[in-house]
């Protein structure tokens, strides 16, 4: 049987690019900014402007229920290091 991808939420997966340089809240931004510009799939949820929590985020993309598979977010932080 083949092993399921893991999946993270968009904070989960924030949780792990936060670093002294970069607050949680800036690391969902770029997230959400990297998934509304087609850089990093995503099985994506939204917010309607009523139900919003918390700081927006672009799209308003609910950080709680957005879900990313670890290995493609592994593959985008590569694609940036190599930028950078």
């Amino acid at each position: 049987m083949k092993q399921c991808a893991t999946m993270l939420t968009l904070v989960e997966a924030a949780n792990l690019l936060v670093d002294p340089l970069t607050s949680l809240h800036d690391a969902e931004v770029m997230l959400a900014r990297a998934i509304e510009h087609g850089e990093l799939p995503a099985s994506v949820k939204r917010w309607a402007t009523e139900q919003w929590e918390g700081r927006q985020l672009p799209g308003n993309i609910n950080r709680l229920e957005t879900l990313i598979d670890r290995d493609q977010l592994d593959q985008w932080r590569q694609g940036k290091e190599k930028i950078s």
